[in-house]
Parts: C-alpha cells; sequence; structure tokens
C-alpha cells in the first residue's frame, strides 16, 4: 500500500495531518497499525504524510461516521465489494412489516426494506409462498387475499 511521495507532494508532519482530518494522533497511529492507512515515510518525529494519507483518513472517517465498523472499512480499502450491510436496528426503531397469514398457525412476517424488495418481488413471494404451501398440503385453487383484492400503496389491508 505505501506508495513514494512525488516531490510535488505535500508533506505533513502528525501534529498538522491531524488538525486536516480533525481526529486526535492517537486514532491515525491506531490507523496505522490496524494497516487501515499507509505508513508514514519516516520514523517518529521525522515522520512525514503525504495527500495518501490525507485521502485514506478522510474516506475512513467518512465511513465511521456513517457507523461503518473498522474491520469492514479494511475490507472496503482493500478491495471488496462496497455494497455496505444495513445498520443493525436499534431500540425504538420503526419499521413497516407484512404479515401474510398463510394458514391457521402459519404466518409469515415480510420486512420488505431489511429484505430488499420490491413491492412486485413482495407480491411474487407473496404468490410462491401460498402455491408452496397449497401444494404441500394438497389444497388446489388457494388463493390469496393479495390475489382478489390487491390494495394500493399506502393503503391498510388489514394484514399488518
Amino acid at each position: 500500500m505505501t506508495q513514494a511521495p512525488a516531490p510535488s507532494d505535500p508533506s505533513y508532519p502528525l501534529s498538522e495531518l491531524c488538525v486536516l482530518v480533525d481526529l486526535p494522533p492517537r486514532t491515525v497511529r491506531y490507523y496505522v497499525q490496524l494497516g487501515l492507512v499507509d505508513r508514514p515515510e519516516g520514523e517518529t518525529r521525522a515522520a512525514r504524510y503525504g495527500a495518501r494519507h490525507l485521502e485514506q483518513l478522510l474516506t475512513i472517517k467518512k465511513w465511521t461516521a456513517a457507523g461503518i465498523a473498522l474491520e469492514r472499512i479494511r475490507a472496503l480499502l482493500h478491495g471488496e465489494p462496497p455494497p455496505v450491510p444495513p445498520r443493525p436496528r436499534g431500540l425504538g426503531t420503526v419499521t413497516v412489516c407484512s404479515h401474510l397469514n398463510v394458514a391457521d398457525g402459519v404466518e409469515l412476517v415480510i420486512d420488505p426494506g431489511g429484505a430488499g424488495l420490491s413491492p412486485e418481488q413482495v407480491r411474487h413471494l407473496v404468490r410462491g409462498v401460498m402455491a408452496a404451501f397449497a401444494a404441500t398440503t394438497g389444497e388446489a385453487g388457494a388463493t390469496t387475499a393479495a390475489e382478489t383484492q390487491q390494495p394500493q400503496t399506502g393503503q391498510d389491508d388489514g394484514t399488518g
């Protein structure tokens, strides 16, 4: 990861770099230790940081502010694909779910946002689940409320 700075590249001591990225020196050293940031040129007080270090630290700061864990940041910096998993739900978080009553005692809860499903994909899933249940139990012609009466977005269909 280390690149030799070009003669025209800016060079900063640790104290100046910390002011530019608004991070304490201890945090910068920690990121270097973890391998998130390239090692500086030189050692101890003579260590110099360049534009690449500045860019790395600003990227890490942006991602940590977005709630991404340092381990995930390391993976992203080393070339893993960028789709970031959704943040875990905390206490007091509101989610909208659909409840599919398949049969007495059989209910499926669908969180379209958490599953990344579009409304059309949810409808397709509902039809597939109902068809699979009908095939499993031997019931032919089982229909869902969604098939007989499809509510528009924003209307209460009485299932949730």
